[in-house]
């Protein structure tokens, strides 16, 4: 029994895996230390996870070097079975293999970072976490009004971005351009409703209206953009019931629904201060009299 337990302790391929398994455990003891002892410092939350990231993926990197270290000399002999087993692997994995790409493009591409809101696969929401293999999205809309979080986490393979369009609302331009529709009866003051609604807009939106503009100003310098026009506007069409006031105007990503209850509320003050000099469209139905009908009979003799 002794000679055998001798054996495998003299065994180079036992004492290799324990070397491993001790340098393993110690690379990432040493990553966890830093991890929750000087990163959990960072007050900055971007800051603090990126520094978590690139510290997990040094792990990863020292682990495969201390593998390739370890196993330096039998590396030669395994070169053909590697070639051969690779392709079946390459096909095995490829949706893995596809993730893995997506993620270097996301990475070094520039498609989003943790904290953009983006719809990629069907799904928006905000960016939680970018892992190598999955983003994670804390998902907005669907069965809850408006740009709001419904608290549904989602996760999706980084694959997608090599396959479908990336919408980023927050990305180099974090701004939208939004628009409210208020319908006017005829016969209503149209100039004074453009006037009153055009100031309410100006009155909300011009702060963003200016920093809107000098973000698209930069944007202009990198890409080749037209000017655009960041001011709030009105454009007026008939219908066939009412008079449609479009009000145009930029805001933040994030606060669209805040700023179209912000402007309602207000339009809705100011139209009924007017006395009725402008009145608000409704579906009213007006049934007029029917014109009298003589009937005549006929009586036999």
């Amino acid at each position: 029994m002794q000679e055998y337990i001798k054996n495998v302790l003299y065994d180079p391929t036992v004492s290799k895996v324990i070397t491993i398994a001790v340098g393993v455990a110690i690379i990432w003891i040493i990553i966890k230390w830093i991890q929750r002892r000087l990163f959990s410092k960072i007050e900055d939350n971007e800051n603090r996870y990126k520094a978590k990231k690139f510290s997990s993926f040094l792990g990863y990197i020292l682990t495969i070097v201390l593998l390739t270290v370890v196993f330096s000399d039998k590396l030669g002999g395994l070169t053909v079975a590697l070639g051969v087993a690779g392709a079946g692997v390459a096909f095995a994995l490829q949706e893995v293999i596809a993730s893995f790409a997506g993620w270097i493009a996301i990475m070094f591409g520039g498609f989003y970072k943790t904290g953009d809101r983006v719809q990629l696969g069907g799904i928006k929401g905000d960016v939680m976490d970018i892992g190598v293999l999955r983003t994670t999205i804390m998902e907005t809309g669907e069965w809850v009004n408006g740009d709001l979080y419904n608290g549904r986490i989602v996760f999706i393979a980084n694959s997608y971005v090599l396959k479908e369009p990336v919408f980023n609302y927050s990305g180099d331009f974090p701004f939208l351009w939004d628009e409210i529709i208020i319908p006017i009866d005829y016969g209503s003051n149209y100039d004074k409703a453009e006037e009153i609604i055009l100031a309410i807009g100006k009155r909300f939106a011009e702060d963003l209206s200016n920093q809107s503009h000098q973000q698209w100003d930069t944007l202009r310098n990198k890409y080749r953009l037209e000017e655009a026009q960041t001011e709030p506007m009105i454009s007026v069409s008939a219908k066939d019931s009412w008079v449609e006031y479009t009000l145009r105007y930029v805001v933040t990503y994030n606060r669209r629904r805040g700023m179209k209850s912000k402007l309602f509320k207000e339009i809705l003050k100011e139209i009924s201060a007017t006395n009725g000099e402008i009145n608000f469209s409704n579906n009213n139905i007006y049934i007029k009299e029917s014109p009298k009908l003589e009937v005549e009979t006929l009586t036999k003799k």
